[in-house]
Parts: structure tokens; C-alpha cells; sequence
């Protein structure tokens, strides 16, 4: 038997990819993507560097401006389109319209540089957005169990904290799925809080 072919319209969900400077955003955007991403990165200037901590992250070069744009295709009539985000405070302006229609976030986190994902957290939960930490892990740094990154991070207790590898592209398909089961399960909890409520 032929399979039929659907004209209806495919599903696009948006998922963006946020985090500190230099944690991985750009790599992880690229790795998972089945298109070329498009990226938006510019060179470091001196002129930054007053205002750029590469601490931790000395041999950066490069940084996003503006975004990373991916797309990954699920299934037949199914994509996620990525949103990386840039990482400095100076560019933060951008994130209010990057999140619009956004399903869900992935916050990239560095134990190198924990402290710097708190604004990407912090973001999200002011704005109900469902997301999920998922730490890199780079060479030569120490592991850490997810419970403790959680502590950490003073997370909900339902907020899914995962280790990936962002050069890895099974890796990074994990955290996506691992999004959209953990948004799919809030967006459900709160249709359900607004019918019985």
C-alpha cells in the first residue's frame, strides 16, 4: 500500500537555546542542526574587553550579536526551529523578542561559570516559560551530580537538570526531547488548572 501524502500545514515548535557568554550556545545550535545554521557572531575587540569577562574562557574569539538559527526536523510535519541567544548583558534587549511564541528554553549552564545562567533562569521563570538546565561538560572541569546543580541554582524541584555534551549531536537531540517532554507536561498541567480552575 502507498503511503499518502498530507497537504495540511506542518507543526513548527520554538525553542530557544540561552545561557552565560562562552558556554556553548552557538556549538550546541550548530551540532543539532540539519540546515546550516545561521549565525551572527563577530569577532572580540578590545573595545569589549572592558566589558566581556573571559574568565574561564580565555581562548573565546568570537561572540553572538544578535542570534544562532537551526532547524531540526522531528518527524514528517514536525520541526524545531532554535533560537540561540546572545550571552552578554548588552544584548539582552533581544531575548524579549526572541521568547515570543517560544514553546521552551534550554538554559545552557558552565560550573566553571554557574552564576552566569542565573539571568537566563531568572528570565524564564518571571516570563512562565517551561525550561530545562543542561550543564557541558568541558574538559578538565569537575563533574557535578544534577540534584546538586539544582541546589545550586535554587531550581524548582521540577525542573529537569541535565549533563550533555554540546559538540555532540545525539547529546543535544536529548536535551531537546527532554524540553519538549517537560513544556508538553506544564503546558498540560496549566490547561488543566484553567478548565477545573
Amino acid at each position: 500500500m502507498d503511503s499518502v501524502r498530507s497537504d495540511a500545514p506542518g507543526l513548527a515548535l520554538k525553542i530557544l537555546v540561552a545561557g552565560g557568554f562562552g558556554v556553548g550556545k552557538t556549538t550546541l545550535v550548530g551540532s543539532v542542526s540539519e540546515i546550516r545554521p545561521l549565525r551572527t557572531e563577530e569577532q572580540l575587540t578590545a573595545a569589549g574587553s572592558a566589558v566581556d569577562d573571559l574568565g574561564g574562557v580565555e581562548q573565546k574569539t568570537t561572540t553572538t550579536v544578535a542570534m544562532d538559527f537551526g532547524r531540526i526536523t522531528i518527524r514528517d510535519g514536525l520541526s524545531v526551529y532554535l533560537f540561540g541567544t546572545p550571552g552578554q548583558d548588552r544584548f539582552w534587549f533581544l531575548w524579549d523578542e526572541l521568547a515570543q511564541g517560544a514553546l521552551g528554553a534550554v538554559v545552557l549552564a558552565d560550573t566553571r561559570r554557574l552564576t552566569d545562567c542565573f539571568p537566563a533562569v531568572d528570565f524564564f521563570e518571571c516570563r512562565g516559560i517551561p525550561f530545562v538546565v543542561a550543564v557541558n561538560r568541558f574538559a578538565g572541569t569537575r563533574d557535578y551530580r544534577p540534584v546538586e546543580v539544582s541546589r545550586a541554582l535554587d531550581l524548582d524541584a521540577d525542573t529537569p537538570v541535565l549533563l550533555c555534551d554540546a559538540r555532540e549531536r545525539s547529546s543535544g537531540k536529548d536535551v531537546l526531547v527532554n524540553l519538549v517532554e517537560h513544556a508538553g507536561r506544564v503546558h498540560a498541567a496549566r490547561l488543566l488548572a484553567d478548565v477545573g480552575g
